[in-house]
């Protein structure tokens, strides 16, 4: 819907989401009526450089034209149906997954929380099942982030902080370590742990990657101890970090991943992968969705999904986070630039605030996040080209030297 379909200004627009919808996110002061490969639009036409690709979302482009083809003609085919049926998109979406990843098993849910919420409960009743009422505890990273949902904001590293705050006591049953410290991880393992749960690049912890010691070695200790390794792929999943997984980078292969973001091309999905031996956990009534599976849902995925794998984005998303983390390091007050393909966070010096950064890139149409006041966070589509790469660092380099200069 554009504006000129309705009765309403842009102003009176943004007046009405204030008043009827409740806030818990910081709106940027913008109208985003359309968007269309590494753009979004505003009312006027005006075109921002979409660095945020809704979240890690549109990793294809905005609005890809295969992807919106897909989502079309399956509306008109069959819009929702209870899962008791067979549906041809679900069914094709499950084995072009699979074998692209590797994995035997997939469930589907809606969202990257629900599809952590589901890796939690599957990893509990397998361990329960298999070795007694006791066995259930999971280990986590402090300062990973793995949903907003009771299982997966108790499994959020960040004890009274960000998520948590003011919602009580969390789900027991979760204790915390280091991240990238192995032997830490090992420490926090009781005779009740059941499974370790990290996800290969802290995004909203500030883009650190796992060390190669640190995931491998976690794998070999959860064959070890027969426990179950769980990665939480929600950002990094779908050729984001320059492998269709993160976790192909470091040579292994998870017990139960998730997945969400990228997978839906814009559409709302999210989903697990098990092994066939711990998707045996899932039986008949012990877990479900209403939309998890949903027909739209997944003919915007499977669509998505060939689209990244044809195009060889995560191929491009390799080359253009080493070629854009080099050109932010020559940005003066940078301090640090962590990547993994296109997910890239720059960290600046203290005399630089990040999120006085990012509403300054907004000014400059490029659209950027913040993580703290230090860390600004970047998950372009991965469509992207050099150009486009000049122009954002062009931008944040502008941004940083106007906020030196007022400092100064």
């Amino acid at each position: 819907m554009k504006l000129k379909d309705t009765e309403y200004t842009a102003e009176e627009i943004k007046e009405m989401a204030d008043k009827y919808m409740i806030s818990t996110f910081e709106r940027f002061d913008f109208l985003a009526e359309s968007g269309k490969e590494q753009y979004l639009y505003d009312e006027k036409g005006e075109k921002y450089l979409d660095f945020y690709a809704g979240i890690a979302v549109n990793s294809a482009g905005n609005c890809n034209e295969r992807v919106v083809d897909a989502v079309v003609q399956q509306a008109k085919t069959l819009m929702q149906t209870f899962n008791y049926p067979y549906t041809i998109p679900q069914a094709l979406l499950a084995k072009k997954v699979c074998e692209t990843i590797g994995m035997d098993k997939i469930f589907y849910q809606n969202s990257g929380t629900e599809a952590n919420e589901a890796m939690i409960k599957m990893a509990r009743k397998y361990g329960i099942e298999k070795y007694g009422p006791n066995k259930y505890h999971i280990v986590t990273a402090k300062m990973g982030f793995h949903g907003r949902t009771f299982g997966a904001m108790s499994a959020t590293g960040q004890p009274g902080n960000g998520c948590q705050i003011g919602f009580g006591p969390m789900t027991y049953g979760f204790s915390y370590a280091p991240y990238n410290d192995l032997q830490a991880f090992k420490d926090a393992c009781t005779e009740n742990t059941i499974a370790i749960m990290v996800e290969p690049v802290q995004g909203e912890g500030g883009v650190h990657l796992a060390t190669k010691e640190f995931l491998v070695g976690l794998r070999e200790f959860c064959d070890e101890k027969g426990m179950l390794l769980l990665l939480d792929e929600v950002q990094t999943g779908w050729c984001r970090t320059g492998e269709v997984m993160s976790y192909m980078h470091y040579g292994i292969k998870p017990d139960i991943v998730s997945m969400a973001k990228a997978l839906g091309g814009g559409m709302p999905i999210g989903a697990i992968c098990a092994t066939r031996e711990v998707a045996k956990a899932f039986s008949e009534g012990s877990h479900g969705t209403t939309f998890g599976g949903h027909p739209v849902c997944c003919a915007a995925a499977l669509a998505e999904v060939n689209e990244l794998l044809e195009r060889d984005l995560a191929g491009n998303a390799a080359e253009m986070g080493d070629y854009f983390a080099e050109k932010l390091k020559t940005i003066p007050h940078v301090k640090d630039v962590r990547h993994q393909g296109l997910l890239v966070g720059v960290e600046f010096d203290e005399t630089v605030n990040a999120v006085d950064v990012k509403h300054g890139c907004i000014d400059r149409h490029l659209l950027v996040t913040a993580i703290g006041s230090s860390i600004i966070r970047m998950v372009p589509p991965l469509i992207i080209d050099e150009k486009d790469c000049d122009t954002a660092v062009d931008i944040i380099r502008d941004t940083v030297k106007c906020l030196s200069a007022e400092v100064a």
